[in-house]
């Protein structure tokens, strides 16, 4: 069965900063890069960041490069997201999945909600 639990997620105000951490099932995880997307109210679910499984190669979207940091630990089936500087568009639902989404984007965990206030 395949699994994806975000957690970390908060109100926060502007500038301050969160941390998201995702476990995904083995079969998502493995041999995959993964990602960090996330969705506003109102908007397309839209890729934050993804890394390859080597862990050196990485991509951010424009509007959080240099705020945002992915990392991973194969060892753990862990992907986590550090946010900082946040801004009040960081407000959205994150999720995790791999890069692209597995199964097509049909498979999704519940989100962890960031609320930047301003």
């Amino acid at each position: 069965q395949v699994q994806l639990e975000e957690s970390g997620g908060g109100l926060v105000q502007a500038g301050g900063s969160l941390r998201l951490s995702c476990t995904a099932s083995t079969i998502v995880f493995r041999n995959n890069a993964m990602g960090w997307y996330r969705q506003a109210p109102g908007q397309e679910r839209k890729l934050v960041a993804f890394i390859f499984e080597d862990g050196a190669r990485i991509n951010y979207a424009d509007l959080v490069k240099g705020r945002f940091t992915i990392s991973r630990d194969n060892a753990k089936n862990t992907v986590t997201l550090d946010l900082n500087n946040l801004e009040p568009e960081d407000t959205a639902v994150y999720y995790c999945n791999s890069f692209p989404p597995w199964y097509g984007g049909r498979v999704w965990g519940q989100g962890t909600q960031v609320t930047v206030s301003s």
